[in-house]
This record gives C-alpha cells, structure tokens and sequence, in this order.
C-alpha cells in the first residue's frame, strides 16, 4: 500500500512508457486493495476525477460507481463531455444527477463570496450522500487526491479530501490511485489512458465552478451569458493556439449593468471581463499577453452573439494584488 510521502527514487511520470508501467502498477495495487468490493466516486470531469475514474473502469470495470453532480455552474458542454466519455465510450456505471435548480435556488440572492462557496460545497456533499445512500454495498471511496493536495494540507493551507464531511455512516475506505502524483504526471497518465486532450489539459476550475465568476448574487440569464461568452473565449484561443499556451483562461461576468446603443436604441447590459494569466503554482500570476486581433475578434462576437452583453473588458492585473479568481 501507498504512503502519504513520494519515494526520492519515484521516477517524474513524462513519457507514455513511464505512464504505461504506473497504470499496470496501479491497477495491482487496486485490485489487491479492492478485490471484489465496490467503489464511489464522485466523478467532476475535471482531470484528477477523470484520470482516476479512467484508472479504476480499467482495473475493476463495473466494480466502479461513478456520480457525476451537474450543479448548473460548470462550462459549456461539460457535463455532456463527461456522459459521452464515461458512459457511451468507456461504458462505466454513470450516476448523472442534474441538480441545476436545487442548487441555483439555494443561491437565489446570496452575494457573499464565502456564503456561496459554502452553499455550493454544502449541498454538493448532500446530493452525493444521497445517491450513495441508494446504492448498496459500498466499501471504499475513490478520490482524485493528488500530491501538491497532500503537501498543502500538511502545511495546513487546505484539507486535501475531495469529498469531505460524509457522515457517519458511509464512511469508506479511500482508493487514491494519483495521489502521489503531481499535476503534470496526472494528465500523461490520462493522455495514456486514452482521455480526450481536451478532458486532459484542461485548465484549473474551481470546484464552485462559475459561481465565483458570476459575481455577486447568482441569476440565471447573467450565469448563462457568462456560460456563453466563457465557450467563445475557449473557441476562440483554441483557434489561435492559445489553448496549450496561456496557464488560465476564462470569462467573468460581474453583477453591475452598464449603458451601451445596440440597432440604435440605448441598452442597459453586463460587461464581460476577459481573464488571462499564466502560472506555475497559482501562487503569484502574470497576465497573458494577447495580440490585439484576438481581443478585438473577442468583443465583436461577445457582444454581438452573446445577450445581455454589451461591453468587453479585459482584466490585466497580476498576482498579486489581484487574485486569478475574482471571488
């Protein structure tokens, strides 16, 4: 069994062959772990969840139980991405719930930044609970922890479990495959694995998801417009071949309106804010220089594709004083 502490002698995991021999590794040590018990896993499809899930259908099959918890604050197209993986190509046992409304309900009006992130964690953890309430012989929890988790969490800077807090009565044995594994070894695994590179290089996403880019109090038709002009930004530094170049990327939409003329009439609509940074460690962040062509292209087609937005920023504050996020 794995420790909590990386060998001096472990290898950085940078080619497929490296890859190869931890996937055969791990799955030993899964299956001596597991034998024919029952996993859980709380699948997000960002990369640590995806490439343990990836790793566990290989090693155990339908042994694995995969949720995936659609909150209504994940980006265009993911939660679709993440049923036509699993479920349809890799053929795993999928729970998707969509808890859309349960959630947005329960942010109706709460603009404090902490509230939300405590309401958006707090129910995610319930609706999880809930579904494994339903299943039945369950004995261990698969969690994509990976090793800067562990080391942030002995200096005290984070608790490393995904999924905390479960109650008493459906506390598991943990399965944590990549847990010594740092980021960048994680997505060779996955690209290994046979994940799709846009599942596998996937820039960072906050667990609350674009919740804490939709400033403010959370209202639907501002969340779908930054859900909007967040998947042209994608769009269009993927056409430019800045997808694999600049560390983070997204769109925030705050909770202000501001006077714009749309087909000669006066409007009164939310700005976009472009955010562009490149990092190593999130610790300290630099923006991204962009050519004006793409910010310009950016503004034309935000404004003119996306609705109730009428004006386009572009945030080039580094880290610090500004965080990456905007909450």
């Amino acid at each position: 069994m794995q420790t909590d502490v990386r060998p001096e002698s472990m290898p950085r995991i940078n080619t497929p062959a490296l890859a190869e021999a931890f996937i055969e590794e791990q799955i030993k040590e899964i299956r001596a772990q597991v034998g024919d018990g029952k996993v859980l896993l709380a699948l997000s499809g960002g990369v640590d969840s995806s490439v343990v899930a990836a790793l566990l259908i290989k090693a155990i099959g339908k042994q694995l139980t995969c949720v995936h918890v659609n909150h209504g604050l994940l980006r265009k197209g993911e939660p679709e991405q993440v049923i036509q993986v699993f479920r349809n190509e890799l053929n795993a046992n999928l729970i998707y719930v969509d808890a859309t409304d349960r959630f947005l309900d329960k942010l109706a009006g709460v603009d404090d930044p902490e509230t939300k992130r405590k309401i958006i964690g707090k129910e995610f953890i319930d609706v999880f609970v809930e579904e494994a309430r339903k299943l039945e012989g369950i004995s261990y929890l698969a969690q994509g922890t990976i090793y800067p988790d562990i080391l942030e969490s002995k200096d005290g800077i984070k608790a490393h479990h995904n999924v905390g807090g479960l109650p008493e009565d459906l506390q598991f044995e943990l399965v944590e495959p990549v847990k010594l594994l740092y980021k960048d070894e994680v997505r060779c695994v996955g690209k290994a694995l046979g994940l799709p590179d846009e599942m596998v290089y996937r820039q960072p996403f906050p667990g609350p998801g674009l919740g804490v880019r939709c400033t403010g109090a959370i209202t639907r038709d501002r969340l779908e417009a930054l859900r909007e002009a967040d998947a042209i930004l994608r769009e269009e530094f993927a056409r430019d071949g800045l997808d694999n170049d600049v560390w983070q990327y997204f769109i925030v939409v705050p909770d202000f309106k501001t006077t714009g003329v749309r087909k000669g009439q006066r409007c009164f609509e939310w700005p976009a804010v472009i955010r562009a940074v490149n990092s190593i460690d999130a610790v300290t962040a630099e923006p991204a220089e962009l050519d004006w062509p793409l910010v310009q292209r950016l503004t034309e087609r935000i404004t003119r594709e996306v609705p109730g937005i009428n004006r386009v920023l572009w945030d080039i504050t580094p880290k610090p004083c500004g965080t990456i996020e905007w909450e």
